[in-house]
Formats: C-alpha cells, sequence, structure tokens
C-alpha cells in the first residue's frame, strides 16, 4: 500500500505537470495499477490496518531536548554536560526511551547547526503560481467586552504579494485545514508548493537537511490542492521572509490600535476587508508601476484551480456517558440515546463538532471553546423520554427548549393536565418518524379545532399518513343505461294498496 506522499506526488505529475502514466511509472518506480488507481479514484490516501504500530519515545520530548543541547552549546567547553548527563536529566523528567535514540537524535542536532549559514541573505524570486507561505501571529483584541488572545493565520502569495489573513481562537490542525481552504477559495486557485515553518500540526518529525515526515492529515490536504509542501530550517524565518515581513505589517495596520468587535465572524470580515483594501491601495513593490491587486488578478490563470473543500477535520475517539454526553477539548456534546454504551468518533472541525459511531453521524454541535460547557440537542433524548417522562419537566437538556409554535402552544395546554406529561413525549416521539414540520402542522390543525389532546393530535398524523384511496367505479359498457330513467310515483302507490 503506497503512503500519503507517494500518492500526492503521483497526483501532482499528472494533474499540474501534464505527464502521462508511463513517465509517472518509469520516474516513481511504481506499477502502472498503482497509477492508475490513484487517477481514477481521486482518492488522497489508502488505508489498511496495520499489525504493528511504531511508537517512537523521543517524539514527545523533543522540545525539551533541543532546550537542553541549546543551552549546553551555549555554556563553555569545561562547563558542558556529556550525553550521558543529558540523558540522566531527561530521565529524570519522565523520558522512557534508550540513550542511542538520544544519541543519534544529538548527532542530527549538532549537523543541523552546522549547517547554518552566516547571516547573509539571496533575495529570491519566484514565478506566478510557484509558491505561497504560511504562517502564524498571536493578537489581542476586545471580543463582546472580553480580552482575548486570537491565533490569525496568514497565507501570502509569493509572486503577487496577495496578503490573505483570518483569526481562530486555537492553532489546531482543523484550523490549519479550514484557513488553507478559505484562503484558496478566496484566491479560486493555489500554488504549487506551500513554505512552512516546523509546525506540528503539519511536521512530525524532523531529519537532516529538507527532509521531513509530515503529518499523514496534513500530507491528505496537500494532496488535495496538489501542493507540494516545503519545511523552513528550524529557527531560519528568513527562509519564509515573505509572510514573517506580513505578521508585522497585519499588527502594525490591522491590529493596532486594538480591535473591537462582537464576534469572530464580524473579526474575519472585517479583516478580509482590510486585506483587499490594502491590496488595491498600495503599490507591488518590486513593480511599483502597479499595485498589488493587479499583480494579482494577472497571477490568478497561473494557481492550481481550486479543488473544492477539503474534508479538514481531526479525528479523536471518545466514549459516551450514560446520559448521552461525550467529553472533547474540556467540553461536553450530547449525542443520540442508541449510542450509549459504546464509543464514537469524534471529528473536530474549525466551526463545529460532528460524532459518529460505525461511520453513523450520532450528533452535531457549533464548536464551543469556552470550558466545562454542555452544548445539548434536545432531540437526542427523547427516546429516553418514552420509558421517563416525568424527566420533561426538570430535565437539563429541554430547559428553555425553542419549539415551533404550535407545539410550544401544544406543551403550555398540557402542562396543567394530570398525564400531560406522558401525551406530550407521545407527540415529541412522533416527530422522530414524521418530521416536526407534520407535528407542527398537526398541532396547529388541532389548536383550530379548540383540542390539544394527543391522541387527536396523532390521529391527524394518521390521516395524513395514511390517505384514504380514492374510490373509482368502473360500469361495462353492456350495464351502461341508453335512456335516462323517468321517475312515476304512481308505481309505489299501487305497491301499497297490494295486499
Amino acid at each position: 500500500m503506497k503512503g500519503v506522499d507517494t500518492i500526492a506526488r503521483i497526483r501532482r505529475e499528472h494533474f499540474v505537470r501534464g505527464k502521462s502514466i508511463k513517465e509517472i511509472v518509469r520516474e516513481l518506480h511504481v506499477s502502472r495499477n498503482t497509477v492508475r488507481k490513484v487517477l481514477r479514484t481521486g482518492a488522497t490516501a489508502f488505508s489498511y490496518e496495520r499489525e504493528v504500530q511504531p511508537l517512537p519515545r523521543i517524539g514527545p520530548w523533543r522540545e525539551a531536548l533541543d532546550g537542553l543541547l541549546a543551552g549546553n552549546e551555549g555554556k563553555p567547553a569545561r562547563e558542558r554536560l556529556t550525553l550521558i548527563r543529558i540523558f540522566e536529566e531527561l530521565r529524570s523528567r519522565g523520558y522512557e526511551g534508550s540513550y542511542d535514540a538520544l544519541r543519534r537524535y544529538a548527532k542530527g542536532w549538532r549537523r543541523a547547526q552546522a549547517t547554518m549559514t552566516a547571516a547573509a541573505y539571496v533575495p529570491l524570486s519566484f514565478a506566478p503560481g510557484e509558491a505561497y507561505q504560511f504562517d502564524w501571529s498571536h493578537e489581542i483584541v476586545l471580543i463582546n467586552g472580553t480580552t482575548v488572545s486570537v491565533r490569525v493565520a496568514h497565507v501570502r502569495l509569493c509572486h503577487s504579494r496577495m496578503l490573505f489573513v483570518r483569526a481562530y481562537p486555537r492553532e489546531t490542525q482543523e484550523m490549519v485545514f479550514d484557513a488553507h481552504d478559505r484562503a484558496f477559495a478566496f484566491f479560486k486557485g493555489c500554488c504549487t508548493r506551500g513554505i512552512y515553518d516546523n509546525m506540528k500540526t503539519a511536521v512530525d518529525a524532523i531529519f537532516v537537511g529538507k527532509e521531513r515526515a509530515y503529518n499523514r492529515r496534513f500530507l491528505q490536504m496537500c494532496s488535495h490542492y496538489l501542493v507540494d509542501p516545503v519545511a523552513c530550517t528550524p529557527a531560519s524565518g528568513w527562509e519564509k521572509g515573505q509572510v514573517e515581513n506580513q505578521v508585522g505589517l497585519v499588527r502594525e495596520r490591522f491590529f493596532t490600535p486594538r480591535l473591537r468587535v462582537k464576534s469572530y465572524d464580524e473579526l474575519n470580515a472585517w479583516l478580509l476587508d482590510q486585506c483587499i483594501t490594502y491590496a488595491k491601495g498600495h503599490p507591488h513593490p518590486e513593480r511599483r508601476e502597479e499595485t498589488i491587486w493587479h499583480a494579482f488578478e494577472a497571477e490568478r490563470p497561473a494557481l492550481v484551480p481550486y479543488a473544492g473543500r477539503f474534508d479538514g477535520f481531526h479525528a479523536v475517539p471518545a466514549s459516551v456517558s450514560k446520559t448521552c454526553l461525550v467529553r472533547f477539548d474540556n467540553n461536553r456534546y450530547s449525542v443520540c440515546a442508541s449510542a450509549v454504551g459504546r464509543p464514537v468518533e469524534v471529528r473536530a472541525y474549525a466551526e463545529r463538532i460532528e460524532l459518529r459511531q460505525d461511520g453513523r453521524p450520532v450528533g452535531s454541535h457549533p464548536r464551543c471553546f469556552g470550558r466545562d460547557q454542555t452544548i445539548f440537542d434536545p432531540w437526542h433524548y427523547v427516546p429516553v423520554l418514552a420509558r421517563k417522562p416525568g424527566a420533561l419537566r426538570n430535565g437539563a437538556p429541554f430547559k428553555d427548549w425553542v419549539l415551533p409554535t404550535s407545539l410550544d402552544r401544544v406543551r403550555s395546554k398540557l402542562a396543567g393536565v394530570t398525564d400531560g406529561d406522558r401525551q406530550m413525549v407521545d407527540i415529541l416521539t412522533s416527530v422522530l418518524s414524521d418530521g416536526l414540520p407534520a407535528v407542527d402542522a398537526a398541532c396547529a390543525e388541532a389548536l383550530h379545532q379548540g383540542v390539544h389532546s394527543a391522541d387527536v393530535i396523532l390521529n391527524i398524523l394518521a390521516r395524513r399518513r395514511e390517505p384514504a384511496a380514492p374510490v373509482t367505479i368502473i360500469t361495462p359498457d353492456a350495464l351502461r343505461l341508453r335512456h335516462a330513467p323517468s321517475a312515476d310515483c304512481s308505481r309505489y302507490d299501487l305497491l301499497r294498496r297490494s295486499p
């Protein structure tokens, strides 16, 4: 089974560079059937079940180890620690890997440090549609009266210098996917190469030189948009200097003085307008006779056409409590009552949460970025009400439940009836089979007739569900009347006088 990096390269060689199947087979040393499968299915990954999953020990400790090595290199030669001492220090912090793994990592780290050049730079030039640069920044804004540190995604086209920025609550992988999709939709295309730093949402491991072990989901996104990702050398921001400069420009022009907005939607709409205004009002840094917007319009035909939205989610498994709740990101979300007792998959998008069980959706909610909050969908608990109708009055999911007008009026009238909870539960249960519009229309018809009983509403639903078939009587031609009969009442009188 080919990895997503090979699949991505096959797609780029065919769709971007226009190479034939035969050329791709000869260059990449893959079978013809594999290339055909990749091109015909349009898939960005082929999965299979692995029997043994490697678990590298040094990965979670990479940042701590980099800090120890960097601090050790900054000391005088007589005061530097040996690798054994560094290994013992890391072990005291909880590292469970081997010394050999640390030694190999340290050797590669030193080699990477030795390859760093002096503070001299070479000006770069990019062809239309060749590359873009991506980065994050942290900004302070006032959202609905509260001071918030937002994460701003920056995308910059290297040729035209066109910029795109969007604010998010986090820097997680699903936010990376959403930022790329919105940027490419705005540009109406993307470049063939993307330049990144070594962010954890994209790079799993750093090797010598430019070799990287990219995240699987990140590679799938790049394959979807036909992008070839390139990561910078660690601590070498000048390799993506354009977007680094954009961070300072956006902070100075867009976020100073401190912005005051009501929501993220308002903030992002304002940022997009500012990007367009800046591009139309400022000249290109190299071609001063034209604006950035004009250069962007000229670059658009060279971009790879926008491939549509990538299904950019971050999936994690989760268990379902007996109260039909799933915990994710310090908050709780409700699922269908039928999902209790088995694990579900949480698919986190930038703006929503989807919950699936065995590939079947069991819940969907707008994403919440607070802490210790519970997001209910009352319809998830309706099947439970059939066994516990008393929970309708005091159940937490049903507090401030907004129902359609007619259904809400029926609920108010049944509140004063002895068995009103049971009748209301019967009406709500019918929504699962007949749909909310049909039940609301039945309630409206019952209220128009001056009744609000559950039996009447369910009877109306049954009649609408199974309308009476029209009766059509077909008379044979032999039995059809040729002349209409005439009325003769005297014949009736004769019958009365007969003995």
